[in-house]
């Protein structure tokens, strides 16, 4: 089974976005060594915690950095965008880096509703995420003769088009256009069975994919010991319970105690990050291991915020060694 990183370039405490940006190539170079295959990077906006908001740009520093490994989107919030601006972002990125590019693509807008308007201008009342996809399958797909608007570069490159999706309604429409999956079950874990089931129960044959292919997004925090991971883990624990309060920040630094967090919204966080695999590397085998048992996924993306960068580097080593092992 494939095992990919995704990475949110975090911008931990005492650091800057340039850090963090520096540090998501070198992570990418040591993905890259590991056997990891793919690397994907997400749109975030107004979040002084992540570095990623330009994320093509992001995409092309990475792959300019790499050699063989497949950079991408985890993804593109499409309703932010015109679709023909992303056909020709990932166009260029294709032409740039053949075969190595892959396109995310999601509903939300990644960040809070006025800086939404901020990147759109207006809103839409009606929902046209699914129209604005096939408009982009089309604008990277071999040149229509009769098209008046073309992708250049874009058209032909045929970049492999991912739906994503914490709910069902990503799960449907991946299924409908034949398109593969990837669940955002590292933080929205609560429809991950019924999503799998009905994207697999539903899917439709197509130009893409002849049959399902399903990615399961997990958390991991790997150390030497339990005791260490569970210490490093909580960095990513208070980032999001300050996120979930409305006080979004950088990576905050590790911390023995937690109980600044208060009891219910521990347990809200403990939830939205339980699928996860954290600990020791017998303790990451066990939990990697149940996970892929339960959810048979084709693919498995991981993904994890540590404050300190050689912990980070450290913990998917770990992860990559466990994922080899079974």
């Amino acid at each position: 089974m494939k095992h990919s990183l995704l990475d949110l370039s975090p911008v931990a405490e005492g650091q800057t976005a340039r850090d963090a940006l520096a540090n998501t190539l070198d992570l990418a170079r040591h993905a890259e060594a590991a056997g990891y295959h793919r690397f994907w990077l997400a749109e975030h906006h107004n979040m002084p915690g992540i570095a990623s908001a330009a994320t093509s740009v992001v995409i092309g520093h990475v792959a300019a950095g790499t050699k063989t490994l497949r950079v991408g989107a985890g993804g593109i919030m499409l309703p932010n965008h015109a679709p023909l601006v992303i056909a020709e972002q990932f166009g260029t990125l294709a032409s740039l880096y053949p075969d190595r590019i892959d396109l995310g693509l999601g509903r939300a807008p990644g960040t809070d509703m006025a800086t939404a308007r901020a990147l759109r201008r207006h809103m839409e009342a009606s929902d046209q995420f699914p129209e604005d996809v096939v408009e982009l399958l089309g604008y990277l797909a071999e040149a229509d003769p009769a098209a008046r608007v073309r992708a250049v570069p874009g058209q032909g490159t045929n970049v492999p088009v991912w739906i994503l999706g914490s709910s069902l309604y990503g799960a449907q429409l991946a299924a409908y256009l034949g398109l593969p999956y990837a669940f955002a079950s590292h933080f929205a874990p609560a429809m991950l069975e019924e999503a799998v089931q009905t994207y697999r129960a539903t899917f439709r044959a197509s130009q893409w994919l002849d049959k399902p292919y399903f990615m399961l997004l997990a958390g991991v925090c790997g150390a030497d010991t339990d005791a260490e991971a569970d210490y490093l883990r909580s960095s990513q624990i208070l980032a999001f319970a300050r996120l979930r309060s409305g006080q979004p920040g950088k990576l905050p630094r590790p911390v023995r105690d937690l109980s600044e967090v208060p009891a219910q919204m521990r347990a809200q966080v403990d939830q939205a990050l339980s699928c996860a695999a954290v600990g020791s590397p017998a303790s990451l085998r066990a939990g990697l291991g149940r996970l892929i048992d339960t959810y048979r996924p084709d693919e498995i993306m991981l993904t994890g915020m540590i404050h300190d960068h050689a912990a980070r580097l450290h913990s998917f080593e770990l992860a990559a060694e466990a994922m080899r092992a079974l």
